[in-house]
């Protein structure tokens, strides 16, 4: 698994998300806002709503909260109009970085983004500096512990998956976009429970690091996620789990 999936994990695990669940809500809306806005409010015909419809869910958004955004994208409801940009830029030890943001003042957003990466030791680079080293896919983790092996395989293979890796603790299942419900559903049916379940970025090399630069990167993304724009950070670092753990906490 990447670093930052593991990183994503763990900190899930240890309940930052219930700590941080307003930002997480007001993260989540901006997604549902934008989507409908896009691609239209029925579900039933917009993949990019119904992914993260369910993902407001899965963060036990309540029907109304989701009912609105989607109507603020329609504009049956007055809203603030978001946009989209993707910064990039390099972490420590040369450490690829994508990050994802919904903005109503790109302005703001970029010089927030550019201090946050100056500050812990990272820079912001040009548009498609490393973005050519990922591919999006969509990433489901399943804990080792409990989990019949062969039973998953068969469940998320046959579903569509495109592989699933043996990762220590956990079974990292990754797909293309166009399986990710086919395979949810699937594991759901079968009773297989999953930690994580993301529209991701996978990175075709990654730099491993150690000590002090490991602990640095992991605060600039957790600096960078903590920004009220960004909507999702990617990075191809490698870190022991050992230093993720302490951090975490």
């Amino acid at each position: 698994m990447s670093g930052h999936s593991k990183w994503s994990t763990i900190k899930y695990k240890k309940g930052a998300a219930d700590a941080k669940r307003g930002k997480i809500f007001s993260k989540i809306i901006k997604e549902v806002t934008v989507a409908a806005r896009i691609g239209g409010g029925d579900p039933a015909s917009n993949a990019r709503l119904r992914a993260v419809i369910l993902k407001a869910k899965e963060a036990n958004m309540p029907a109304d909260n989701i009912k609105r955004a989607i109507q603020k994208g329609t504009g049956e409801l007055p809203g603030v109009n978001y946009e989209e940009i993707v910064y990039e830029g390099y972490g420590p030890g040369g450490v690829a970085v994508l990050v994802e943001t919904l903005t109503d003042n790109k302005n703001r957003t970029v010089s927030e983004i550019r201090y946050i990466f100056s500050k812990n030791h990272g820079n912001l680079g040009e548009t498609g500096c490393v973005s050519w080293m990922f591919q999006t896919r969509c990433l489901i983790v399943v804990e080792k512990e409990g989990a019949d092996e062969d039973r998953l395989l068969e469940t998320a293979l046959d579903a569509g998956a495109e592989d699933v890796k043996d990762e220590g603790k956990t079974f990292e299942i990754i797909m293309e976009p166009p399986h990710f419900e086919n395979v949810k559903q699937a594991l759901d049916t079968a009773g297989i429970r999953y930690t994580l379940a993301e529209l991701t970025k996978i990175p075709q090399t990654s730099v491993r690091l150690e000590g002090k630069e490991a602990e640095q990167m992991l605060k600039l993304v957790s600096a960078l996620e903590d920004n009220d724009d960004v909507n999702a950070v990617h990075a191809n670092y490698e870190i022991d789990d050992e230093i993720m753990e302490r951090m975490s906490i």
